[in-house]
C-alpha cells in the first residue's frame, strides 16, 4: 500500500472508530510497534477532533506508507474557526515526534504526523 484516503463528515461521530481500526492497520503494514501505533491512532483521532474544534464539516485523511508512515488529516468545508485545542495540542505534541500543524492565522486546518 502506498496512500489510502478516508473522507467523512464531521456529524458522523462513530466513524471515529472506523478510523481508528485503519490508523492501526496502516500502521501494522509497515511493523510499527505496539506501543507507537497505539499512540499514532490517538494522535489521529485527536486530529480528527481539533478540526471539529475549529467548524469544519468534514475531513479528509490520507495515510501514505512511504518512507514511514505519514498521515493527513486536513478539514473540509463548513464555517471554519479559531477552537479550544490546547489539550489535544498537548497530548499530540507529546505522543509524536515528528508532527506538523498547518495554519490559517488562528485557524487550524490541517494536521500532519509521522512515524519513521
Amino acid at each position: 500500500m502506498k496512500e489510502f484516503f478516508v473522507k467523512f463528515n464531521l456529524k458522523d461521530d462513530e466513524y471515529l472508530t472506523a478510523l481508528r481500526l485503519a490508523a492501526g492497520a496502516v500502521a501494522a503494514l509497515k511493523e510499527i510497534d505496539l506501543d507507537t501505533a497505539e499512540d499514532f491512532k490517538v494522535c489521529v483521532t485527536e486530529s480528527v477532533l481539533i478540526l471539529k474544534n475549529c467548524g469544519f464539516e468534514e475531513v479528509g485523511i490520507t495515510f501514505n506508507t512511504l518512507g514511514g508512515v505519514l498521515c493527513t488529516v486536513e478539514g473540509i468545508g463548513g464555517q471554519p474557526k479559531e477552537g479550544e485545542n490546547e489539550l489535544s495540542l498537548a497530548l499530540i505534541s507529546a505522543l509524536m515526534e515528528n508532527c506538523a500543524i498547518e495554519r490559517s492565522g488562528d485557524i487550524i486546518e490541517r494536521v500532519c504526523l509521522k512515524i519513521c
